[in-house]
């Protein structure tokens, strides 16, 4: 893990398990994470066992054009990867395995930007099984929001030593990576009586009356 929201829900949710091999899901209080949650997704199985979402963050559904809750997990894949994705979410439900995933996301256009994931074991009431994660893109280009997502292709997946990452990361730096979309606009002066929205220059001006 490598971009600053990936390693803050890890070190959050490593934090809330302390010595066990994963929280309970009534652990996770929204507020803790509040900076995240627009980011962060929870999946469950469903009754054929395959990962769906169960919660979604609102850039994320931004991101791919459509609200992902009850979406099944294997489908934002490319189809070479589906198998792929299922077997580690698998092993996240039974094993309380931690994955580590980056990937390319393209629209059906043919835009591509790459993105890092992480996967969290949680344990929930009754012995259900949930998953808490978050993915959040490697850069943000201008696109991202307004042309959805249609596939993402893995580029690496790593299966993680959650105690060995903790030291690991105790010693290493983040990395600053954007949001899937802005909260808001970041406009600044740019001269010309323009001002800079994000990758636009807007001037003042239009017809009268």
């Amino acid at each position: 893990m490598k971009q600053k929201g990936t390693i803050a829900l890890f070190r959050y949710w490593d934090r809330l398990r302390g010595e066990r091999p994963a929280p309970q899901r009534t652990e996770i209080e929204p507020a803790d994470i509040k900076s995240l949650l627009a980011d962060t997704f929870i999946l469950e199985k469903d009754a054929r066992g395959e990962a769906i979402f169960r919660l979604a963050g609102t850039r994320l559904c931004a991101a791919h054009g459509r609200e992902l809750k009850g979406y099944a997990f294997p489908l934002l894949w490319s189809r070479r990867d589906q198998r792929i994705i299922s077997r580690h979410a698998y092993s996240v439900f039974h094993y309380n395995a931690v994955v580590a995933v980056t990937f390319e996301g393209v629209t059906a256009g043919g835009k591509a930007a790459p993105f890092e994931m992480v996967l969290l074991p949680l344990h929930g009431e009754y012995g259900s099984l949930r998953a808490l994660g978050c993915i959040v893109p490697v850069e943000r280009p201008y696109w991202l929001g307004a042309d959805p997502l249609t596939e993402s292709r893995i580029d690496t997946l790593r299966v993680v030593d959650p105690d060995h990452e903790r030291l690991f990361l105790a010693e290493r730096p983040t990395i600053d990576g954007p949001s899937l979309m802005p909260d808001h606009l970041d406009a600044s002066a740019d001269g010309e009586g323009g001002r800079r929205i994000k990758h636009l220059v807007v001037f003042e001006g239009g017809r009268d009356g």
